[in-house]
């Protein structure tokens, strides 16, 4: 049976479950020609079998990104695409095989910083992911904590606990001092008490 028949949309479900389902057994069976099927399904005619394919090849990458790590200039590609679900897509895929490619993401990120910088909430949380990611990294890190620290500077309030909560061990780093400036100079922006006092932990850390 074509793994594209196995996708919910060939199977005229509206749910993710058949996806997910799919993705499990491929990573189960480390299934390297199901997989050159998904990423060849990318191009396809129908705009829903597109979008469970990539679906399915960020479910597997984060089980096991060396299954998918091979395709990472195609994930980069695809954040030209019209379709926001593509990109999102991509950038989810391009997170979890970060630590296995971190030359090709790297390379991308301009790229990457554009698409976060107007897309949606999901995108960008991945690509500060990316950027957290890169920053524990030796040759990557300088460049990827100066990167966050502008992340953390523009993203939203509502985003930002979470994104210091994670990249706080990378804080911890030459650029800790920088980073303390940053989220000291935005403990005004919170409308809500709890997020405030989760920034604050995250300082009282790194101080």
């Amino acid at each position: 049976m074509s793994v594209l028949s196995r996708l919910a949309s060939s199977l005229n479900r509206r749910d993710e479950v058949p996806n997910q389902e799919l993705a499990a057994e491929i990573v189960q069976n480390a299934d390297e020609a199901a997989v050159k099927e998904l990423v060849d399904g990318l191009d396809h005619r129908r705009k829903d079998v597109r979008h469970d394919c990539i679906k399915v090849l960020y479910e597997i990458g984060a089980q096991r990104p060396g299954l998918i790590a091979g395709y990472a200039r195609t994930f980069v590609s695809l954040l030209d695409d019209k379709s926001n679900r593509m990109q999102w897509g991509a950038m989810t895929a391009l997170n979890t095989i970060a630590l296995e490619r971190p030359d090709v993401v790297f390379e991308a990120i301009p790229g990457l910083a554009a698409v976060a910088g107007k897309g949606s909430v999901i995108t960008r949380d991945n690509f500060v992911a990316i950027l957290t990611k890169l920053a524990g990294i030796p040759g990557y890190s300088e460049a990827a904590l100066l990167l966050l620290n502008e992340q953390m500077l523009g993203c939203p309030s509502n985003q930002l606990p979470m994104y210091a909560e994670n990249a706080l061990l990378v804080m911890a780093g030459a650029l800790r001092q920088e980073f303390v400036r940053t989220l000291t100079s935005r403990l005004a922006d919170f409308e809500k008490e709890s997020k405030r006092k989760r920034v604050e932990k995250v300082l009282k850390r790194l101080g």
